[in-house]
Order: structure tokens, then C-alpha cells, then sequence
């Protein structure tokens, strides 16, 4: 089992999953369908077996935009009912509490937790199809029963308003990811001191550290720190090849988002990824009801079904997608889990804090 120590200057930790650990990139499927029609049809086939976790969804936002909209029935308003999750294959989502970017401080805080409230309300509303999940475990209960797992996060790191407490008081309340771009404790140079005990403090809690957004050099750095896998759900550009590898190392998954401008590229953005981080490291994100443009024919979550079939075309594995949907996404959660299990008994709450600027 890997070390576990606190210094950030460790050389990178890989964290050992309780899941196997994938099979080679370059393993090539048993059989290879002979049209487009039954490749989708062997797409729809594995996602029945190897659920999509899609790593970073709009719709809580969305749905507190549209209190009247029925998640149940749908009516095409947004890219997210429970009917288009069952046809695109979708197992579990991750439900983003970011808010509006104008948002700051106090305002930010209470936004986001309105916005969690919400989401909670919306699981307890629809039982037979959205459950909530905690942890990796959930997951799994939630694909056994047929429900769809809902995990809160990520929360944006301006939300917790610089305060180590309102992060304890989030993961209290369910949330189990945060981004820590666009925070006072990240610079474009890396992590502050008190953003290396914000990192620690979510080691010990079980809380994913999500790096989307982040400059290249505060991934670097947040790498190093880190002694649980970190996740980047939703990064608006291409991931360095260094940081895909030091993800790696890290036992980590980079999350690649439907958004480019065609199936075709997608499916190119996670050859590359798959390439440079391994099968073990690559997740699928679908930011739908993000107000970000999708590739044609990724226009919703039913449309799953059609990337999975180009990546079929292109040689992928059943087990390498059944890593890329599911396993992959299942194991971060799991370590990241074990991490806390195994700090919490050495190390107590951090009391760091955060000093107000000097203009405050």
C-alpha cells in the first residue's frame, strides 16, 4: 500500500484501488462490428452492463432556473431528464453547485447552499429514478436498484469562503467534490500555504480535489500535495501531456467533456488522453445543461450511446470502456475514501485560516 505521509515535497503517490487496474490501451476488442448501426447497438449493449458516471452536470442550476420543469416526464427544455438518462446509459452523474461568477463571498456561500438544498429536495422527490450517493459504495447501490446516483459537486472554491469549517460543514451536508480554481489560496503559480491545508483538510475528509480550471503549475503543485487521487471533471481546454501523466502517477482521471465539434474529435480528445494518462485515468464528462455547445449528435444525455459506438469503430476494449464509464470513476471515489479512513486516525481538523486582504 502506498505511503501515506503529509509531506507536499513527497515524491507523486498512487494510491491503490480496490479495483482491477485495466487492461493495456493497445488491447484490441474480440470482434469487430461490421456497421454503424451494429456498433451502436453494441454501445447500447455494454453501457446496460458498464453505466456511464458522468463526471460534471448543469442541471442542478438549470432546474432551480426552472422550478416548474418535471425531471420525470421531461419536456425537452434541457439536456437532462430521467427518460434521456436511461436511453444515454447513464448510471450516475455528478450534479455541480457552482453558481453565477458574480456571485462572491457571503453571496456565493448561501447561493451555493440554496443550490444544494435543492438537488436534495429533487433525489427525495424522485425515488424510483435518483438516488442519492455518497460514496463508491452508493454508486453501486444505486446501478443495483436501478436508480441513477446522484453525487453532490463539484462546489466552487469561492464557496466556501475561504474558510476550512464551511468546507467540513459541505462534505456534511453530502457534497464530496470542490473545485479550487479561482480562489484566493490558488495563483497562477501554484498553491498558497493555506491552499496546502485546504488540499490536506479534503485528503481527510474523502472530498475529490477537482483541478478544473486550474492553471498548468497549481495542478503541478496540487499533484505533489494531494495524497488522494484528483479528479479534473470539466477543463475548458486540452490538459498538458505532463500534467495527463503526473494525473497518472497520481491515480487520478482527467474527465473528457462532450463539447468539441464533432463526435469524430471527442472521441480523438480521449485516444489522446487515454494515450498519454492510460485507460486507467480517462472518464467521460458530459456538461450538459452547462450552456456549452455539443458536438452534433452529442446534443443530450441519450446521446451517450453514439460516442461509445465511434469508440467501439476505433478499436477501444469492452474493458478499457468499462473503465472509461464506470470503474474508473468508481475507484477515485473508493480511494479517495480510504485516504480519509487512514488520515483521520493520525490527524485532527486543520484550524488553519485564511488572513482578509489588506483592503478588506
Amino acid at each position: 500500500m502506498a505511503d501515506l505521509q503529509d509531506d507536499p515535497d513527497t515524491a507523486l503517490i498512487a494510491v491503490g484501488g480496490l479495483d482491477d487496474p485495466g487492461p493495456s490501451p493497445d488491447k484490441a476488442p474480440k470482434t469487430r462490428p461490421e456497421s454503424g448501426a451494429q456498433t451502436l447497438e453494441q454501445a447500447r449493449e455494454l453501457l446496460a452492463a458498464h453505466p456511464i458516471a458522468d463526471g460534471y452536470s448543469g442541471v442542478a442550476q438549470a432546474l432551480r432556473e426552472s422550478v416548474l420543469y418535471d425531471l420525470e416526464a421531461g419536456e425537452g427544455l434541457l439536456e437532462t431528464d430521467i427518460p434521456r438518462l436511461r436511453d444515454g446509459g447513464v448510471g450516475a452523474q455528478f450534479w455541480s453547485l457552482h453558481v453565477p461568477l458574480e456571485l462572491t463571498g457571503d453571496r456565493a456561500v448561501a447561493a451555493s447552499l440554496e443550490q444544494l438544498d435543492l438537488v436534495r429536495s429533487l433525489v427525495e422527490s424522485w425515488p424510483e429514478g435518483l438516488r442519492l450517493a455518497l460514496g463508491a459504495d452508493d454508486l453501486a447501490d444505486a446501478r443495483n436498484c436501478g436508480r441513477i446516483a446522484c453525487v453532490l459537486g463539484p462546489v466552487a472554491g469561492p464557496a466556501l469562503g475561504d474558510s476550512l469549517g464551511t468546507l467540513r460543514a459541505y462534505y456534511a451536508l453530502g457534497v464530496r467534490s470542490v473545485t479550487i480554481a479561482g480562489t484566493r489560496w490558488t495563483q497562477r503559480t501554484g498553491l498558497t500555504p493555506f491552499g496546502h491545508q485546504v488540499v490536506r483538510e479534503m485528503n481527510r475528509l474523502g472530498m475529490l480535489v477537482d483541478l478544473s480550471g486550474c492553471t498548468p503549475e497549481t495542478m503541478r503543485r496540487t499533484l505533489v500535495v494531494t495524497n488522494a487521487p484528483a479528479v479534473i471533471s470539466h477543463h475548458p481546454t486540452p490538459v498538458p501531456d505532463d500534467v495527463l501523466r503526473q494525473l497518472r502517477a497520481n491515480g487520478g482521471v482527467c474527465m473528457v467533456a462532450c463539447t468539441e465539434s464533432s463526435i469524430r474529435e471527442a472521441a480523438d480528445r480521449l485516444d489522446h488522453v487515454r494515450t498519454t494518462a492510460g485507460p486507467q485515468s480517462t472518464a467521460l464528462t458530459g456538461a450538459y445543461d452547462t450552456g456549452t455547445p455539443h458536438a452534433p449528435g452529442l446534443g443530450d444525455v441519450s446521446c451517450f450511446p453514439r460516442l461509445i459506438s465511434e469508440l467501439l469503430t476505433r478499436g477501444w476494449s469492452e474493458p478499457d470502456i468499462a473503465a472509461l464509464t464506470w470503474s474508473n470513476v468508481a475507484r477515485v471515489l473508493r480511494d479517495a475514501d480510504f485516504v480519509a479512513r487512514a488520515t483521520k486516525s493520525r490527524r485532527p481538523p486543520s484550524v488553519a485560516r485564511l488572513l482578509p486582504p489588506l483592503d478588506a
